[in-house]
């Protein structure tokens, strides 16, 4: 009997330490102060539109002229287009088309890139915008005021890195595009100077307003080969984590016609609109 008192009080202290022990376990997995981790929210598209179908076939005509004269199948075929060969049609996808008229021919390219970013601390939309700013400095706007210029061989092109760049929201309206440039262009670089009332600073390539989140354009002039000429005018726009690229061009047969800068400006920028529209249906 006299044992008994000292029993219950070894069994008490065992008790006691493995409560206590339990308790610390506890307390270290909700200590507070600890590292939170976050993953930043996913871009707004998961999906991508069917890049040969995402233009009407009343637009596709206008854009190339030369369909309306083929037979009923051959424009059934051209306005088919040929999809772009792609590995991962989730993340990217294409088409383009070409037609042949008797004084010109027009082809046209659309491409949509879906941006994933694998970095649980960036987002999708972060990563969209990073690579949308370095498709614009690689296009060196400021660099070339009179439209369908390109730059001179060894012209040093912006090396600030993507993430250095500010968001788009920081672009003042004081941005290259709305800089005052030369309007003494090479006489005949916008095809028809002076046609509605236009000048060469209204055609340069620049950053386009109210296009997605953000938007430029870029009028190419080159020789095809030793004689022709052929302009290319490309407009890029991010809308969340989807970037889209339309390119359209023209090479007329007659050496001495430069392409129309206008008319390909117009329509490109129309059918980019048109593409923006489709996305967010």
């Amino acid at each position: 009997m006299a044992y008994v008192p000292g029993v219950a009080l070894l069994a008490a202290l065992a008790v006691g330490c493995s409560a206590g022990s339990d308790g610390s376990a506890s307390d270290a997995d909700s200590k507070p102060g600890g590292p939170t981790v976050t993953t930043a929210p996913p871009g707004k598209y998961r999906t991508l539109p069917a890049p040969c179908r995402a233009v009407p076939g009343s637009t596709l005509k206008d854009l190339l002229p030369g369909v309306a004269e083929l037979s009923r199948r051959q424009q059934e075929k051209a306005l088919r287009g040929s999809p772009t060969v792609t590995y991962d049609t989730d993340r990217k996808v294409g088409c383009s088309w070409k037609s042949d008229a008797p004084d010109s021919s027009r082809n046209l390219s659309i491409d949509f890139e879906r941006v994933v970013s694998y970095d649980p601390a960036v987002s999708d939309d972060d990563r969209a915008r990073a690579l949308y700013v370095k498709k614009e400095n690689a296009a060196d706007l400021s660099g070339r005021a009179t439209p369908g210029t390109a730059p001179e061989k060894g012209t040093p092109k912006s090396s600030a890195s993507p993430e250095a760049e500010e968001p788009d929201s920081s672009r003042s309206p004081t941005s290259p595009s709305a800089s005052p440039s030369s309007t003494s262009g090479t006489p005949g670089a916008s095809g028809t100077p002076g046609a509605s009332g236009s000048s060469d600073e209204d055609l340069r390539p620049r950053v386009l307003d109210k296009l997605g989140d953000a938007a430029f354009l870029d009028d190419l002039l080159t020789r095809a080969g030793s004689t022709a000429q052929h302009r290319t005018v490309s407009v890029v726009f991010r809308t969340s984590n989807v970037i889209v690229t339309v390119r359209y061009g023209e090479q007329p047969v007659l050496v001495t016609k430069v392409p129309d800068s206008k008319e390909l400006q117009d329509k490109a920028q129309a059918l980019a609109r048109k593409l923006a529209e489709v996305i967010s249906e």
